[in-house]
């Protein structure tokens, strides 16, 4: 993990703080390691994806594929793990149309739920 290596040009007060906190909150629990790495991946990608539409390119998110098959191709490391393709490019036709969109109020709770 060494998040030693994310810390080391904060202030030592902040490093002394912050290290340890992350190995105690990660440390032997697989599933909030994974968690993170996939949301940490879904900002990654969002993030790509909306420099290269300020770029001029089109983007889609890609899942659906043999993830082991990709893993085995690419050697991918044990202690890895794929999240998705994100393919950039230019687009040769207009995107299908959306089929609609959820009211806001079936996504977004304010405050509670109910």
């Amino acid at each position: 993990m060494q998040p030693d290596r994310y810390w080391v040009n904060a202030p030592e007060e902040v490093r002394n703080f912050m290290i340890p906190a992350i190995d105690e909150y990660y440390r032997g629990k697989d599933q909030v390691q994974r968690d993170e790495a996939m949301r940490s991946c879904a900002i990654a990608a969002q993030t790509l994806m909306l420099a290269a539409q300020s770029m001029g390119y089109d983007s889609c998110p890609m899942d659906g594929f043999d993830f082991d098959k990709v893993a085995e191709l690419i050697k991918l490391p044990d202690d890895h793990v794929i999240t998705m393709f994100v393919a950039i490019g230019k687009g040769v036709k207009e995107p299908w149309p959306r089929p609609g969109q959820l009211q806001l109020d079936e996504v977004v709770i304010t405050n509670t739920f109910g």
